[in-house]
């Protein structure tokens, strides 16, 4: 993107969303869990359907490379930031659409929702308290929590198609799986989805629950430290896996003795070895050889090859040119 390009793209974001914080060469590593990533060509933050509308029209009339970013969690952005225009959804609004569902805005956060949930005794997403990032965001990767996916209490999802059509799709028809939905492929944004809950339930009882979710993240995951969340996910059920060892990412990497292991500013947490924790200084890159390392050794030493969770947003060198 030119610069010629980049301002005009600007001026055309200011005029159509004047309320909305629209900035050029902003830092990702200031809206990412992980701390790390380059500039943004054009970086701006919306938090209404309206405006993720409006902003994904002008960066089509513009013909700029659109990324969409949520709470900045279960991605690693690249050293040499993104090209284009990224969209920040976060914020927005929950609301009840009936007795037994709410539909929450794609850039409220999951914490936010479980509050909001709770403080109104509907009962169904209390155990997810403590899942960092948005909805538009667990959506988009089906986020999955003690074997349990968040698809399961989605009733529809609205979403805006690259065409810029606006639809309401039912949950049936997202592809939901592991780790996975029809977004990942689509280009389609999600807006707002719709959950279905259980009303009647005790406030008291709910935030138990809730409390309960987060001390167990809390004990297992390394929260009081940059990372994404999980890098890997965990083995298909029909993958082989050794003997003993648990069909799980963290520990197949722990079983390669790679545990603590540290790449530059990079290092897998001594905690969970399925978290990849960035000290001051670490760059993306740092994270991204680390990240390797994990898939090679435990390939080489178990033939299990692992597939990354996270999402590699940006601008990023191929992998030969990584590793000379």
């Amino acid at each position: 993107m030119t610069r010629v390009q980049r301002d005009e793209l600007v001026a055309a974001l200011r005029v159509a969303l004047p309320e909305a914080s629209v900035d050029v060469e902003v830092p990702l590593a200031r809206f990412t869990t992980m701390r790390v990533g380059g500039p943004a060509d054009v970086l701006v933050s919306v938090s209404t359907a309206a405006d993720v509308v409006a902003a994904a029209a002008i960066a089509r009339r513009h013909g700029a490379p659109l990324t969409v970013l949520g709470g900045g969690s279960n991605v690693l952005a690249a050293d040499r930031g993104a090209r284009g225009l990224v969209l920040r959804v976060h914020g927005g609004e929950v609301g009840a659409e009936d007795d037994h569902s709410v539909r929450a805005d794609a850039g409220v956060t999951i914490n936010g929702l479980v509050r909001w949930l709770v403080g109104r005794g509907l009962a169904g997403l209390e155990a997810w308290a403590g899942t960092p990032g948005t909805v538009g965001g667990a959506i988009c990767g089906n986020a999955h929590f003690q074997g349990r996916l968040i698809s399961e209490h989605v009733r529809e999802v609205r979403l805006l198609q690259p065409s810029g059509t606006v639809v309401d799709v039912p949950a049936t028809d997202m592809a939901f799986g592991y780790d996975r939905s029809r977004l990942q492929h689509s280009g389609e944004i999600a807006l707002s989805v719709v959950f279905d809950v259980v009303p009647g339930g005790a406030p008291d009882h709910l935030r138990r629950v809730a409390r309960d979710s987060l001390a167990f993240r809390k004990r297992t995951q390394p929260l009081h430290q940059a990372s994404a969340g999980c890098i890997f996910q965990n083995p298909a059920p029909d993958a082989p896996v050794p003997d003993g060892v648990p069909r799980s990412a963290g520990a197949l990497i722990d079983r390669a003795g790679l545990k603590g292991a540290q790449a530059g500013g990079a290092q897998v947490s001594p905690l969970h070895a399925n978290f990849i924790v960035a000290t001051p200084g670490a760059t993306a890159d740092d994270i991204r050889g680390l990240v390797d390392r994990c898939r090679a050794a435990v390939e080489a030493g178990t033939g299990v090859r692992l597939e990354e969770e996270i999402v590699y947003l940006g601008e990023w060198v191929d992998t030969s040119e990584r590793h000379r």
